[in-house]
């Protein structure tokens, strides 16, 4: 499946959900297309936008697609269901909205959007699957894949399910390659072993990896080679094996300028930077405001069946980024599970606990992310 899609010439995607702004929350449009001059000379072609992304599609079909010509570049974009969208006409309509907004014709790449616990089996009780593969034939979508915000066991689950999606689109970073709530390096091994292309999204967590915390600059810095910490962390997702395509959300032209810079000619990570990548991943796993070390032995006493470990790593990995990833995080690492409030204070847990941490107490404190 992944002979299917054309290798393109520059491995970043220009993604179209952060665009820049005016002073009255419009998009800029004319920076947005000094942006997109820049990219394509340098060769992009991947552009990507959606349904959800307010003024997105608009400001493409202005700054991309009325100046350049509809072979000269791919476009992508989505559908996607969400408490607004009511039934399977209601979704399918997005479609044909997009088309209007863009004026791009068809698309090359077409998303099933954000497929996560508490939507990814609508995609299919609505017939969705089936209509993009009827959008296909018409040509007006060349492939279909889906984004996907959730546990490997939900990833495999829809894979199995679903062979004929042509790629996945996922969060993948060196902070969340760990993470629980994010399983970015997990996530990854399962699409490789359906051989899946892979599509990167996040790839620096939303520009918080843009400007981590002092201890991971600290790392960076002491490397003195004056590149940018979104370098570091672009370049760890691209090197990644089966990876298709990384997105960038650039937000100005020197952004773009930036992330031109290292992957117009793009080249791996060495050894040597593998282990600078490695050293700030301890640095942001070091905050252990909550030190459990995730022996795993309170769970297996635990009568509600709470991943209290993986609930203490999504709070401990909280600082630095917005309330909504946490939360999100937080409801892929409980799904099926006990939350931090089906906590009944029977405390065996806290028997079983080698650091003797007063973990209904913590679980107290945690409950802040169910929202």
């Amino acid at each position: 499946m992944a002979d299917t899609l054309k290798k393109p010439g520059l491995k970043l995607g220009f993604g179209l959900m952060r665009l820049p702004k005016l002073e009255d929350g419009s998009i800029d449009v004319p920076q947005t297309a000094e942006m997109t001059d820049m990219f394509i000379a340098a060769g992009g072609t991947y552009f990507d936008t959606a349904y959800l992304y307010p003024g997105s599609e608009e400001a493409t079909k202005k700054a991309l697609v009325k100046r350049y010509p509809r072979d000269s570049y791919t476009l992508a974009s989505k559908m996607i269901i969400n408490p607004s969208i009511k039934d399977a006409e209601g979704a399918k309509k997005e479609f044909s909205i997009s088309l209007e907004r863009t004026g791009a014709g068809y698309f090359d790449y077409y998303l099933l959007h954000a497929l996560q616990v508490g939507n990814y089996k609508k995609y299919d009780e609505y017939g969705l699957w089936d209509f993009v593969k009827e959008q296909k034939k018409k040509g007006l979508i060349k492939h279909y894949g889906f984004s996907f915000h959730a546990d490997p066991a939900i990833l495999e689950e829809i894979l199995t399910a679903h062979p004929e999606a042509e790629f996945v689109q996922l969060q993948i970073n060196y902070a969340d390659w760990e993470n629980p709530g994010v399983n970015s390096r997990r996530n990854l091994e399962i699409c490789r072993a359906h051989k899946k292309p892979v599509i990167i999204m996040e790839p620096v967590k939303g520009g918080i990896l843009a400007d981590p915390i002092d201890s991971v600059k600290e790392i960076f810095d002491r490397e003195n080679n004056g590149l940018s910490y979104s370098s570091w962390a672009l370049r760890f997702a691209a090197g990644l094996d089966g990876v298709f395509m990384v997105l960038s959300g650039m937000s100005n032209t020197a952004q773009m300028k930036d992330n031109l810079s290292f992957m117009k000619d793009f080249k791996p990570l060495n050894d040597h930077e593998h282990e600078v990548i490695r050293a700030a991943q301890q640095a942001l796993n070091a905050d252990k405001s909550i030190p459990c070390t995730s022996c795993g032995y309170c769970t297996k006493v635990c009568p509600k069946k709470i991943p209290i470990p993986d609930i203490f790593t999504v709070e401990n990995r909280k600082k630095g980024s917005p309330e909504f990833r946490t939360v999100r995080e937080y409801t892929i690492v409980t799904v099926g599970k006990g939350k931090a409030g089906d906590c009944i204070k029977c405390r065996r847990c806290e028997e079983a606990c080698p650091q003797h941490l007063k973990i209904a107490d913590l679980l107290e404190k945690c409950r802040w992310m169910e929202q």
